[in-house]
């Protein structure tokens, strides 16, 4: 009889894993991740945009005789930022500015957003738009909060306006402006 109800408990034992095994389930989700990406890019004519990632980048066109500069001189240059088409992701930008030369010590520069390109940015049509950077020295350091970019494609219009101090004759140098961008929101 012992015998008898251990074989039947072993029997309701493996009935009973079996029956469990019968309710086991499960469920699986996958989910596809890629990064976004955002690249500046600008233009001294406003219209052909290309990326330039290192230094020196673009050469801006400056107004007659800004390589014959005299004290208190004032030039202009019109430059224009912009997102790629392909970007994904909207885009904080700032600027900053090293100088080569002995020149650079002498001059400062301002930086004003305007409608159209190069409309108003000379000394017979000066900017008249939002001024992003005032009067700051060419040779300061950091960086500078100037612009956001939040559409593809859409450029920002600017215009540089250098002012000479007292520069010394035969003096030159160079004034190069970097434009970083960080990353923002999804573009919609």
């Amino acid at each position: 009889m012992a015998l008898a109800l251990a074989a039947g408990g072993l029997v309701l034992g493996v009935g009973a894993i079996v029956t469990l095994a019968v309710w086991n389930d499960s469920e699986f989700a996958t989910g596809t991740f890629g990064a976004g990406s955002f690249d500046l890019q600008g233009s001294t004519d406003g219209t052909t945009f290309t990326s330039d990632a290192a230094a020196p980048g673009k050469t801006l066109t400056f107004t007659l005789d800004a390589d014959t500069l005299a004290p208190d001189d004032v030039v202009y240059a019109p430059f224009a930022v912009q997102l790629s088409g392909t970007s994904t992701n909207e885009a904080a930008v700032t600027l900053e500015n090293v100088i080569g030369g002995a020149i650079g010590d002498d001059l400062t520069y301002s930086l004003f957003v305007e409608d159209d390109f190069g409309a108003t940015c000379s000394a017979a049509t000066p900017p008249t738009g939002t001024e992003v950077v005032a009067d700051r020295a060419a040779d300061a350091t950091g960086t500078v909060d100037v612009f956001d970019l939040t559409a593809a494609g859409t450029p920002v219009n600017l215009c540089f306006v250098v002012t000479a101090g007292a520069i010394a004759q035969g003096e030159a140098g160079t004034i190069t402006w970097e434009f970083a961008g960080t990353s923002g929101d999804t573009l919609p």
